[in-house]
């Protein structure tokens, strides 16, 4: 069931981004061009999404449990710190270089397209080495400098 639904979700995700037009890089970067021929028509995209989630937020909280899981799974911090504000200033580069962002690229990456294929594999590129980076020795790592430094004390 619960693959069933992310499919549904995910196809209804995928024909929303198609039919705002989130998926054309041309019309997302004519919206950035603020000081030039600006498209105001992806901010009404913004504005139902908005909406939308606004609503269904708030009915979906009221319940006890998820429908398919155990517990919601919420920010536990509201704290604006840098590592979000360097986090949102790179994804918003990447977004007004390359003209997606992730859920339109995959949308369109599906077509095989080289622009948006080249775009998600440095996306997931980006996610791979912000994690080895970011992230604290795993043990097998530790246990590796271990051996290490026991074998340069004989």
């Amino acid at each position: 069931m619960r693959v069933l639904s992310s499919l549904v979700a995910g196809a209804l995700f995928g024909v929303g981004l198609l039919t705002s037009g989130m998926v054309r890089p041309d019309k997302v970067l004519g919206f950035l061009d603020v000081a030039g021929q600006w498209d105001p028509s992806l901010a009404w995209v913004m504005v139902g999404a908005i909406g939308v989630h606004l609503l269904l937020r708030r009915l979906i909280l009221r319940r006890s449990r998820p429908l398919l899981g155990t517990s919601f799974h919420l920010p536990s911090t509201h704290r604006i710190d840098g590592r979000l504000i360097a986090g949102a200033a790179i994804f918003g580069v990447g977004w007004g270089l390359g003209g997606y962002c992730p859920g339109p690229s995959l949308v369109t990456a599906a077509t095989g397209t080289l622009s948006p294929v080249l775009f998600v594999g440095g996306m997931l590129l980006g996610m791979v080495l912000t994690k080895r980076l970011t992230s604290p020795k795993t043990s097998l790592s530790a246990d590796a400098d271990s051996s290490l430094a026991a074998a340069s004390d004989q």
